[in-house]
């Protein structure tokens, strides 16, 4: 079920966002299940329903779910999503290296710095900012 942490800096709607994917993607919400309403999930997890309508709006803006008028919200196909979502991850890590050019890093500096990310227990103690 959908987890929310109170401790966590995330905004509440972004971590029902996060939560969604992460139970679409586990295959524990199949494609074409509908999910709660937004009064059901809303009293659930004790949130507010316009919370849970943000989440479920960005839910469907970047095309997880699709909504059925006057029936509710439904999972879109996983493996349709699965590309999606890598794409838009793809988009994330675009900005986050366009981000570091701007900063001067060279490129192998930002390649040492992805492979420090892929194999944490091989950090070779280098400061980041060695450009």
């Amino acid at each position: 079920m959908i987890r929310i942490d109170n401790d966590n800096p995330k905004a509440i709607y972004e971590q029902i966002y996060d939560e969604v994917i992460r139970l679409i993607f586990t295959k524990s919400l199949k494609p074409d299940e509908k999910l709660p309403s937004v009064r059901e999930l809303a009293s659930m997890i004790r949130i507010n329903p316009n919370t849970i309508q943000k989440a479920y709006k960005y839910l469907e803006e970047n095309n997880y779910i699709y909504t059925v008028k006057g029936i509710g919200n439904f999972v879109k196909d996983a493996d349709e999503l699965r590309n999606l979502h890598i794409k838009n991850m793809k988009d994330e890590l675009y900005k986050v290296i366009k981000s570091l050019k701007e900063l001067g890093l060279r490129d192998d500096k930002i390649l040492e710095i992805v492979e420090e990310v892929m194999n944490p227990s091989t950090k070779g103690g280098r400061d980041v900012n060695d450009k």
